[in-house]
């Protein structure tokens, strides 16, 4: 059984191979088919997405709010974000790849974007304080996370009382075989690192999170046991 520290480390190293042949965003493929044109305007040559979804356009982001992103890559969501929060509000990513850091500097500098920060850390275990986010959201990497009840629950810690968690993920029609789990590429690929719908759903729900829902965003095709959605969730306004 491989262990949780290394599984991060390969999944890590996966990461930074994908970033470093990625050409640009409108060329991995992946990000030219979830975002709109207009979306990607304007972004630089290695803000690649290597995601599942849009979590910025589903979280109806307002100006002057502080937001967090769960894995943020090459910094794609959260220059989005940056523009729906405006100068007063401010978007932090936390990757636990130094490539996707350094990639996701150089694409803020390119931008010149202010109202952007990064933070090297581990999403079970977040450098941010209690209370001090608006808005969580990720794109396919919850998946990634040995230990999902932690992320949940740190999630939860960094929200402010009615603050909102919006994740887009692969969930799972069924459980994964071990042999599914054992496959990094399966694993990398924010497949079978996943969760069957209620018990990822449930999951939310012990860490303290109310209002927990999904819509199914792209459906299982014929042979697969995977979907992507779009979860939510609520922290609520009293203990």
């Amino acid at each position: 059984m491989v262990s949780s520290k290394e599984l991060k480390e390969r999944v890590s190293r996966v990461y930074a191979e994908r970033i470093k042949e990625a050409s640009s965003c409108c060329d991995d493929g992946v990000a030219v088919e979830i975002y709109s044109p207009d979306a990607l305007e304007g972004l630089p040559d290695g803000v690649a997405s290597f995601g599942c979804g849009n979590p910025v356009a589903l979280a109806s982001l307002a100006p002057g709010q502080v937001v967090v992103d769960l894995g943020s890559g090459a910094g794609l969501d959260c220059f989005l974000a940056s523009r729906a929060v405006g100068p007063e509000g401010h978007v932090i990513g936390v990757d636990f790849t130094p490539a996707m850091l350094e990639q996701a500097r150089r694409n803020q500098a390119k931008l010149r974007i202010d109202n952007v920060s990064f933070r090297q850390g581990d999403i079970e275990a977040l450098p941010l304080d209690d209370e001090s986010v608006d808005v969580v959201i990720s794109n396919c990497v919850v998946n990634l996370a040995p230990d999902k009840d932690a992320v949940f629950r740190e999630a939860f810690r960094v929200l402010r009382p009615g603050g909102r968690l919006m994740v887009s993920d692969i969930l799972l029609e069924r459980a994964a075989t071990a042999e599914e789990m054992e496959d990094l590429a399966l694993y990398a690929g924010c497949i079978s690192g996943s969760l069957p719908v209620e018990e990822y759903l449930g999951k939310l729900r012990a860490a303290g999170f109310e209002e927990v829902g999904y819509e199914v965003e792209a459906p299982a095709k014929e042979g697969e046991f995977w979907f992507s959605a779009a979860v939510s969730a609520r922290r609520g306004v009293t203990a």
